[in-house]
């Protein structure tokens, strides 16, 4: 099989009755597991809410055969993998990705935790304190408030009305009637019947078929249980209310007798609906200047039901003109239901279709595969009907929430005249420069990991005084957002980033289309379109928890910007700024992945770079010292702190033994804080290069326990850490440092996360024998040697960054005042 063609998939049913998904996929260097349980909070007794939910934390607890360690999350996070599960309304999804020598332990593992869980009565009580903290921030969280108005006209008898979360309250873990249901509903669902497996890998077909065999038949033989129709969506029962004022407008719609096919045709229209091209909504309102963005969601999809939201960041002009914002769009859905078949279209979206598997990791890949509904390349006949039967309900009449009284008339805005989205030019061949172009001096190439892949990544960096240039920033990003859709689109994630005194572009995805794509790109970054200086205001961000947003923060403060420069004025933002800053600003790059053709093109398409070449461009990462707080403003009401724990930039023997112990620490580190402090559900600890600097984070959200506690933990834990390392014993010490050792190997590397990695190592200052040197220091580390630099980690050594969104400065600790970067 070609390595520009998708993988196929096979299904199989095992002796069992389990329906299992395989999928071969050659490009990927790493395995992933997605398994569904046709079961969610939905299915529950009304009399136990939460009780699904509550279930699928149990499981992560381990079992008799696999207790402590050995459990699921600590064997994944050992192999440096990744896994997570989520209870939806009727579905429950467990899924992992981890190295390729690592999946059949780990899924082994899944399907005994799944069959045999260990519902231990003091597991249950710890856990369902997790199940409240999380209840406490959910309560509080803008989009669950936003989430129970979007659902208030429904009928108050559908379940998409009643409460789900779980609590201290719901989970009467005394009374014996909710034991009983609680092992009901692990025997009614937890079986072949009501499981679908998704395995996606490298190893042939052949060895996952054997591979599922072996590990799955724990899993307990069951059938298909027959689920009773919802009730209606809506009936008069509902509790309609306004759009509230703000910059914030939903026009969203119950859907309901949809076709069976209508998942396909949801992501078809959702598609089409936020499409950014010129002639359609997203582009005539951004023209007309009334939103900022779209986009277009399915909250809730089951049996023939469906709840569609188009929501729009509005401007404040738009603030103004619901009524025509609203107009413009039933306008808009009227020219498109009377398009004919849309072949057009429909030929377009298999090619997105087939370019989002091409640049799906493992775990993406099997997430899709386990969704076929939903990822269909080809809107067929059954799918045109649902569509059809979906525009039939996209009326005004049909809106759940009314428009603002003053605003309540659709005001139709003259001037609309709309058209399909032209064919994306990026997903089509394009031509190639006739004549081989030399490499430019200040261009650094290096081989992927795998020479027959079609996927590459380019980093491109320009020194240009960014942190007094926001302004300049600002507009080129607003001109690139239309390219960044149709690269998306074409199987290539274009990023746009601020960063101190820098500025960086970085292209990942399939190779073919980025020398076609950076020329564009280019193009906007010399002159931006007209539209774009017409808004210098900052894209809005979307909404994030304290500690996402914290860590969105954290790189600016690692090189030092303990406050944003003060906004530019309008009058500050033109052409001939931008153009002043070029001739001044230098340039290097990063191209990982690239064919001596696509090489040859790309090098023809960097002749337009603005600024001047300079191979020798200063390192970025700076080293820290002593210890630093900084208070930053958050959103939400819950307590978040950050700890970053650099090594010393320059040190490829600290560098090895902080990803060591950045290993060790991880599963001790969330077993002390979330299940034994249980300081609240969002703990993590991992090894991160940030600007060049690499070093340990660490990272707690809590509902209850305040800043200066939760590194009062931290710290606790930091000083064990030494005497942890030393009592591992040489046999464990040995197999997490092979582990690791192996995941360094450039062939085992993903091509972006091989880009990443010697990206970092350049910007601190490394050479390109960076990797090579790094596998001999970790092969070289002994257990006295990083027993001493877990002490250098505990002491500070090199510096310590806290990020906080509350709290005083603690005794020992530099104060560096708060500061709301801008990107």
């Amino acid at each position: 099989m070609s390595a520009a063609q998708p993988a196929a998939s096979e299904t199989l049913v095992l002796d069992n009755g389990l329906r299992v998904r395989i999928c071969h996929e050659p490009r990927l260097k790493r395995a992933a597991a997605f398994l569904r349980v046709d079961a969610g909070s939905h299915d529950v007794d009304q009399a136990w809410p939460g009780l699904a939910h509550f279930l699928e934390h149990l499981f992560f607890l381990g079992t008799t055969r696999f207790a402590a360690d050995q459990a699921l999350m600590p064997f994944v996070q050992r192999q440096g993998g990744q896994l997570n599960a989520k209870t939806s309304e009727r579905t429950t999804d467990y899924f992992f990705e981890v190295p390729v020598p690592a999946f059949s332990g780990a899924l082994e593992r899944l399907c005994e935790m799944l069959a045999n869980p260990r519902l231990d009565a003091t597991d249950q009580r710890r856990e369902r304190e997790v199940l409240h903290a999380e209840f406490i921030s959910w309560a509080r969280d803008n989009e669950a408030r936003h989430q129970l108005w979007l659902t208030s006209p429904l009928s108050a008898r559908h379940p998409l009305r009643a409460f789900h979360a779980g609590n201290r309250y719901s989970l009467p873990l005394e009374r014996a009637a909710f034991q009983v249901a609680l092992r009901q509903f692990h025997l009614d669902h937890y079986h072949s019947g009501q499981m679908t497996l998704t395995l996606v890998g490298p190893q042939p077909e052949e060895y996952l078929i054997r591979l599922a065999q072996r590990t799955c038949m724990t899993l307990p033989r069951g059938k298909t249980r027959a689920r009773p129709a919802p009730p209606a969506l809506l009936d008069d029962s509902g509790e309609p209310e306004p759009q509230e004022a703000g910059a914030r407008f939903n026009l969203a719609f119950a859907c309901q007798d949809l076709p069976e096919a209508a998942p396909a045709a949801l992501a078809f229209f959702s598609n089409w609906c936020a499409n950014a091209q010129p002639g359609g909504l997203h582009a005539e309102l951004l023209r007309r200047e009334l939103i900022e963005g779209m986009q277009v969601s399915t909250p809730y999809q089951y049996q023939g039901q469906a709840l569609l939201d188009i929501e729009f960041k509005l401007t404040a002009n738009g603030q103004q003109a619901l009524g025509t914002l609203a107009a413009l769009t039933f306008d808009w859905l009227e020219f498109f239901e009377a398009v004919d078949d849309w072949p057009m279209l429909r030929e377009e979206y298999a090619l997105l279709q087939k370019r989002q598997s091409l640049t799906s990791g493992a775990l993406d890949l099997a997430r899709r595969l386990a969704q076929p509904e939903v990822h269909t390349p080809i809107l067929d006949h059954q799918g045109l009907a649902a569509l059809r039967a979906l525009l039939a309900q996209l009326r005004p009449e049909r809106l759940l929430h009314p428009l603002p009284p003053q605003q309540a008339n659709l005001v139709t805005a003259p001037g609309a005249h709309w058209r399909l989205p032209q064919r994306n030019r990026f997903l089509r061949p394009s031509r190639r420069p006739d004549q081989p172009v030399a490499d430019l001096r200040a261009m650094r190439y290096a081989a992927g990991a795998d020479k027959t892949t079609h996927e590459a990544e380019l980093v491109l960096r320009w020194h240009v005084g960014a942190s007094h240039q926001s302004g300049l920033w600002q507009v080129i990003d607003r001109g690139l957002q239309r390219l960044v859709q149709e690269a998306r689109q074409a199987g290539v994630k274009l990023l746009f980033t601020s960063l101190g005194d820098d500025w960086q572009l970085r292209l990942s995805g399939i190779s073919e289309p980025m020398a076609p794509l950076l020329e564009q790109v280019l193009a906007i970054c010399n002159a931006p379109p007209p539209e774009a200086w017409r808004h210098a205001e900052p894209l809005p961000l979307p909404a994030q928890t304290p500690i996402r947003e914290l860590l969105r923060q954290l790189p600016e403060h690692c090189l030092g910007n303990a406050r944003t420069a003060a906004r530019q004025q309008p009058e500050d933002v033109q052409p001939g700024k931008l153009q002043k800053l070029w001739s001044v600003a230098s340039w290097e790059g990063l191209a990982v992945g690239f064919g001596e053709a696509s090489r040859s093109a790309l090098n023809h398409a960097l002749r337009a770079m603005p600024g001047y070449p300079d191979p020798h461009m200063a390192a970025r990462a700076r080293p820290m010292q002593g210890k630093r707080w900084s208070v930053l403003p958050a959103p939400g009401s819950e307590h978040a702190l950050l700890l970053f724990c650099p090594a010393s930039p320059a040190s490829i023997s600290e560098d090895a033994a902080w990803r060591l112990i950045a290993q060790i620490a991880q599963a001790p580190f969330y077993q002390r804080l979330r299940v034994e402090l249980q300081l609240g559900y969002a703990v993590f600890s991992s090894f991160r290069q940030i600007a060049g600097l690499p070093g340990l984070v660490f990272g707690v959200q809590s509902p209850g326990t305040d800043q200066p506690a939760l590194l009062g933990h931290m710290e606790h834990f930091l000083k064990q850490l030494p005497r942890l390392i030393g009592n591992l014993g040489s046999e464990k010490l040995l197999g997490q440092r092979q582990a690791l050792l192996n995941r360094l190997k450039p062939e085992e590397m993903e091509t972006s996360q091989l880009a990443d990695t010697l990206w970092q190592a350049h910007l601190a200052g490394h050479g390109p024998d960076y990797l090579k040197r790094l596998q001999q220091a970790m092969g070289e580390l002994r257990s006295a040697e990083l027993v001493s630099a877990a002490w250098r980690l505990a002491n500070a050594e090199h510096g310590w960054l806290a990020l906080a969104n509350g709290g005083v400065v603690p005794k020992g600790w530099e104060g560096m005042g708060g500061f709301l970067p801008e990107r």
